[in-house]
This record gives structure tokens, sequence and C-alpha cells, in this order.
């Protein structure tokens, strides 16, 4: 029979036990700067003006994705506050920007910023502070360098992975072609022309006739393209940005030159570049894809969901521009990457996170897979060669890369 002191050292103990366990469910959960209880502070830049402000969509659409989940309850019932800051393209502007994001915001990591220089800027300062750099839009080699820069990992498949695609392509159809290269002068432009060389190997003395540069600063490309016209070149490699990319298009139109053309996957949107540029003008043109055209896919049951959520929270947008397809795609990766981490929301284990990543996307090709590993920074590595109809894109041939 129990005494009355027996009874209250039973209470005593339940309390204890009850409370042990909320401590240590409390002590379970970590947290770093910008992670709390109830939010996850995320933090982006992005050209919403400048020379490349037509990319200024990807970062709206992943916006509206974040909204979307916040709808639903958030990660892990914590609502994802998204601090999207304009960078201009321009790389002191984006130190700028992004020291404050860090420094004032107190994000805890810096999420899908894009382009090339703007985020090799910046790079080494979050680094050094060792806050994540997650899925960078760009292809530079630099963000699967993860012994240099442990804290920064791209998204895009790398724009020497592409080049070499081109050159693959081009050897095997056809061998003979006198090449004329456009690109811009900077890492994004280098990368991928060493690539494209570095894939012809042997051949590119005599295939290569001709290269050009611009400069992002440059008001046009008319020049270049008329000099590599001179060239004798029936085959342009247009390793250029969205807006000197349509610049192209209509200047080859207007002189009446109709090489073989070879476009960049960061240019090969058909509601950003070929229908403002003229899509007659660029029947025929081919490129390289990972993700899948929202034109081509909307009779597929992730077509028919991604136009919905167009629809639904970012109605302001262009659903047929692949643009909102890339920051649509990006969130969800980033989506994945938080609810992995569960309650341990510190930076360390982000980047624990974003290196044992395994995962399909609905808007990604068909057979591209997003995978990364502890000595793997490079998420997606093989693009599927499609050709421009007038309309949409077609593919043809196996997926390439590695």
């Amino acid at each position: 029979m129990q005494t009355r002191d027996m009874r209250r050292a039973g209470r005593w103990l339940a309390v204890a036990v009850l409370a042990g366990s909320a401590l240590l469910a409390q002590a379970q959960k970590r947290y770093d700067a910008g992670a709390t209880d109830t939010t996850i502070k995320i933090g982006n830049t992005m050209p919403y003006s400048g020379p490349a402000s037509v990319y200024g969509t990807v970062g709206k659409s992943a916006a509206a994705y974040f909204r979307k989940v916040n709808a639903e309850g958030g990660i892990g019932g914590r609502k994802i506050e998204f601090i999207s800051l304009d960078d201009a393209y321009s790389p002191p502007v984006a130190v700028e920007q992004t020291r404050k994001l860090v420094e004032q915001q107190k994000v805890l990591l810096i999420f899908g910023p894009l382009g090339t220089p703007t985020n090799a800027a910046t790079q080494k300062y979050l680094n050094i502070k060792k806050v994540p750099q997650l899925f960078v839009s760009s292809g530079a080699e630099r963000w699967g360098d993860h012994r240099q820069f442990p804290w920064s990992i791209g998204f895009n498949p790398t724009y020497v992975t592409e080049g070499r695609i081109y050159a693959a392509h081009i050897l095997a159809s056809r061998p003979d072609a006198k090449v004329a290269v456009l690109y811009q002068n900077d890492e994004f432009g280098k990368d991928i022309v060493r690539g494209f060389l570095d894939g012809l190997g042997d051949k590119a003395k005599s295939v290569v006739v001709a290269q050009a540069s611009y400069e992002v600063s440059d008001p046009t490309v008319d020049s270049q393209i008329i000099s590599l016209r001179s060239s004798g070149a029936d085959t342009l490699m247009n390793f250029s940005q969205t807006k000197f990319a349509a610049q192209t298009i209509r200047k080859m139109a207007a002189i009446g030159w109709k090489p073989a053309h070879y476009l960049t996957n960061v240019s090969n949107s058909v509601a950003a570049v070929l229908k403002p540029a003229g899509a007659e003008h660029a029947k025929g043109l081919l490129t390289a894809t990972y993700l899948r055209d929202p034109s081509d896919g909307r009779d597929t049951p992730e077509g028919r969901d991604f136009a919905a959520f167009m629809k639904q929270y970012y109605p302001e947008g262009d659903p047929n521009d692949t643009l909102n397809v890339t920051g649509y795609s990006m969130a969800q990766a980033l989506v994945q990457l938080l609810t992995q981490a569960g309650d341990d929301l510190t930076r360390a284990n982000l980047m624990k996170q974003a290196a044992s990543l395994d995962m399909t996307l609905p808007m990604l090709y068909p057979g591209v897979r997003l995978k990364t590993g502890p000595d793997n920074f490079y998420p997606i590595r093989q693009m599927q060669l499609v050709r421009f109809d007038g309309t949409g894109y077609e593919k043809f041939g196996d997926l390439l890369g590695q």
C-alpha cells in the first residue's frame, strides 16, 4: 500500500521525467544565426536591374515557391523568410549586398545567387565567414571546388561540361565544320570556351576559324557578328548571355548569315530570348538543357503542376519562361536540403546535407538527377541536346555528360 509520501515522490518523478524529456527535445534543436523555432532566414542577391536584369525572374520564382511552402505550413513548422536584394549584376554591389545580408540581416545562408562574376566576388568572404553559399546559379567550375571553397556549391551543370557536349556533337556530326565562337569575356565565357576547345582536342586548331568576345558593358555585339561572318565560318558557337544572344539572332537575320547555330544553355529560354529575337530566325538552333522547357512539358503532370504554381503564386511571371523553372527547381532542392537538416539548422549541418543529396526534381529533364557527395559538389552533371523547331524544343540523341 502506497503512503502519501510515496505518491508525492511518484508525482515529482513524473514531473522530472517530463521536464527532462522537454529539455532533451530542446537540446536536440541546434540553431545558428537566422534560424529559430519558427523561422528560417535565407539571403539572396539577384540582378533585378542592370545588363542581366532578365534573370531577375529566377529570384522572383524562387520567392514564389517559398510562399507556397509557407502557405502549406513551412518546413518543420518553420516559415521561410526570403530576403532577396538587387546586385545589378555588379561585383562591388554584390559584395555590399551580401555583407548586408550576413552582418545586418543575420541570414542563415545565401541561396541561389545568380551570376559568375558577382558570386566569384563574394565567395571568399562567405567561405571565411563559414556561411553556406548554396546552389549558385552559375556553371563555373569554382562552385564545385570543395577543397578550396567548402562552403560553396553550385546548381547548374558546369560550363566546361556544356562546352564539351557541343564539341562532341560537332565532331560526330560535322567534323569538317568551320566554327566561329562568340563569348562573354569573363569566367563564364572562358569556362565554356575552354570546355569546347578541350572537347575538340587536336581538331580545335583546324575547326575553330575565329573567336570574338564582348564585355557585359558593351551596348551591342553587332560588330563581333559581322567580323565572325567574314571569317567564312559555317557554324556559330554562341556563348553569350540573354541580352547578347537575342542581339546575335537579330543581327544574323539582318545580314542574312545562316550558319549552324549552337546557343548556350543560360540563354536558351524561348520566352525570354528566342521569341523577343524573332522565333522564326532561331529555327534549327541547337542547345543543351537540363530543365524541361515549360511550353514543351505542359501536357505532363510535372508541367501542369508548374503551370498551376505560376498561376497561383507568381501570376505576373511568364509561365513559359524556362528561367522561372530554374528558380522553382532550385527552391525545391533547398526545401529538400532543409527538410533533411531537421532541427539541426546549423551552417555546418547544412553543408553536410548539401553534400548528401540524391533526388529528382519535377522539372529536370527526364533522366537527369541531382546528386552530390562529400567529394562531389557538382549536383547536376548531365544535359540533353535539343533543337528549336520554331515554337519549342525537340530532343535528339542521348543524355550527355558525366
